[in-house]
């Protein structure tokens, strides 16, 4: 058990008194290998994130056609006081008139 343990730290000091700093090219290849990682993460992240939209997109699109409940509640909204419509004739011209709407859009 002695000379087994002092085998090896006879060969880790071989080791160290060679190059008493970690190789550029083992840590220039662990950098590589987490940046790797860290990018095919992401990339299965967004992945997983567009099937996920995919499949909810396709449950609501072949949900119930003969649900308007929708219209109900766009209806109650232009029914309140207070709401603007944004397609009346009238906002529309003010939004072409307004200078800094206009310079947001780079025109």
């Amino acid at each position: 058990m002695f000379k087994k343990l002092a085998k090896q730290l006879k060969v880790q000091n071989s080791e160290n008194s060679c190059f008493p700093m970690s190789s550029p090219m083992r840590t220039l290849k662990e950098e590589t290998k987490k940046s790797f990682l860290k990018s095919l993460s992401c990339h299965a992240l967004n992945l997983y994130e567009r099937k996920t939209d995919i499949n909810n997109f396709t449950r609501l699109a072949l949900s119930n056609p003969e649900n308007n409940s929708h219209n109900k509640i766009v209806d109650q909204l232009f029914g309140e006081e207070g709401f603007v419509d944004p397609f009346e004739e009238e906002k529309l011209f003010e939004l072409s008139e307004n200078e800094r709407f206009l310079k947001d859009l780079g025109l």
